[in-house]
């Protein structure tokens, strides 16, 4: 399982087992990272248990009917339980996922284990602080950038051309990629990562953009692109089924085509 970003000088302690809820027939057995930083505690693992003839099937689910009927201190994010905003990213049985649209019954033996993203500093409980994932995505300038005119309409552009982007635009940016990658974890003060090379690479292929040696060279550097060691771990993690590894080797080859 990764390693995750503690306070410093704490470790994980066993926390709480609260009582199962009466007359439930089926369980599920959820054991959830909580820290507070207000406490000075340390990071604790806590047992609750699911009534699922009372919720629905998602790990998301679990984590409402456990805020709503057990522990209204249990912090977490979440919006649109659709799998869309990314919102609700955490790492649930050893694998960073969306909890809306990972179901309790896909853990193993039926034990949902919730720790926050991996490596990232942590606000409280499930909440990663994601404001260094944010900046460097404003780094990219994830815009449409242009210096003709404005066209009196749209900008136009080919299907063929458009289809360049599936795969790039269905981002939702919840760091599941990047959060599970090594080499964001050693040099994610440098390095772009993942989540958010993908993202410059959907820049540069749009056939609308007009800055692409700029965006070219803003990625020029031994950190911010060259860092990725093609160990493939984001293309495994991403719920959406997308590939940031091969996003990240077609910006290489882009690089490598403007100096011939």
């Amino acid at each position: 399982m990764a390693q995750f970003t503690l306070p410093k000088n704490s470790k994980i302690t066993e926390g709480k087992t609260w009582p199962k809820p009466p007359g439930s027939n089926r369980l599920s057995e959820f054991r959830i990272y909580r820290w507070n930083p207000d406490d000075g505690a340390n990071p604790r693992i806590d047992t609750f248990y699911v009534d699922r003839d009372d919720c629905g099937p998602m790990v998301l689910d679990g984590l409402i009917w456990i805020k709503n009927k057990v522990d209204p201190t249990l912090t977490f994010r979440r919006s649109c339980r659709e799998g869309i905003c990314g919102s609700c990213a955490m790492n649930i049985d050893g694998t960073n996922t969306l909890a809306c649209t990972k179901g309790m019954d896909e853990v193993n033996a039926g034990q949902v284990k919730i720790y926050p993203l991996p490596h990232m500093p942590v606000v409280k409980d499930l909440v990663p602080d994601l404001t260094r994932f944010y900046a460097q995505h404003a780094s990219i300038e994830p815009w449409l950038k242009t210096t003709t005119a404005r066209p009196e309409k749209e900008w136009r552009q080919s299907k063929e051309d458009r289809e360049k982007l599936d795969g790039l635009y269905e981002c939702i940016l919840c760091a599941c990629c990047s959060t599970s990658c090594p080499s964001y974890w050693w040099n994610g003060d440098r390095y772009l990562g993942p989540a958010i090379l993908l993202q410059a690479y959907r820049w540069l292929i749009d056939s609308r953009d007009e800055a692409t040696g700029e965006r070219l060279d803003n990625l020029e550097d031994p950190f911010r692109l060259y860092r990725c060691h093609t160990i493939m771990n984001c293309s495994k993690a991403c719920p959406k089924g997308l590939n940031p590894a091969k996003a990240i080797a077609e910006i290489k080859k882009m690089m490598v085509a403007r100096q011939v």
